[in-house]
């Protein structure tokens, strides 16, 4: 599956990658690709992080499975990610105006807090020297219970089955569930 990452969205939001910007911005871009590359590593997924840049922009390589984009000085990195969305996959961001465009441009949207946890669970999963003494690391899927922050909260009476996921959810779970090591 292709990852499209708001980079410094991601960054700020985690505390261990908090921690490493502190050091500079250098330093929480590494350490992001570095979290990111373990993870592709481990599902063989391909993560491609998006970063505001300067002057012209371009494109750079964050380790095995990650590629580096830097925005542009005259273009955001979110308006680069909502371009990028367009072409599948999932977006990953709490920035609700890049979740929306990359909504309507018809990408799977995951909030950074679910991708992270996800990931660092993968990475410690995959760093384990056995994989049998804990067959289902990953857990009985009660992550996904529908109700986060009430921002769909149903405006009249709702049809169909209440313990349903919507279609939103449900894709989003789909793609964080790829999230495993790969035999």
């Amino acid at each position: 599956m292709r990852w499209l990452v708001d980079g410094y969205n991601a960054i700020r939001r985690w505390p261990e990658l908090a921690a490493a910007e502190r050091h500079g911005l250098p330093a929480g871009r590494d350490a992001l690709c570095a979290l990111l590359s373990r993870a592709a590593r481990a599902s063989g997924d391909e993560f491609t992080v998006v970063f505001d840049g300067a002057q012209a922009g371009g494109v750079g390589h964050g380790g095995p499975g990650v590629r580096v984009i830097f925005s542009s000085a005259r273009e955001s990195a979110d308006r680069v990610i909502a371009q990028m969305a367009a072409a599948g996959g999932a977006v990953v961001s709490s920035d609700r105006e890049v979740m929306r465009a990359a909504a309507r441009a018809g990408a799977v949207v995951i909030t950074v807090d679910e991708f992270l946890a996800r990931i660092e669970r993968l990475v410690r999963q995959a760093a384990r020297p056995t994989d049998d003494a804990d067959p289902d690391a990953e857990g009985g899927g009660e992550e996904g219970d529908g109700g986060d922050d009430g921002e769909d909260a149903p405006r009249g009476p709702k049809k169909g089955n209440p313990r349903k996921l919507s279609k939103k959810r449900r894709a989003a779970e789909r793609a964080l569930g790829r999230l495993r090591s790969s035999p």
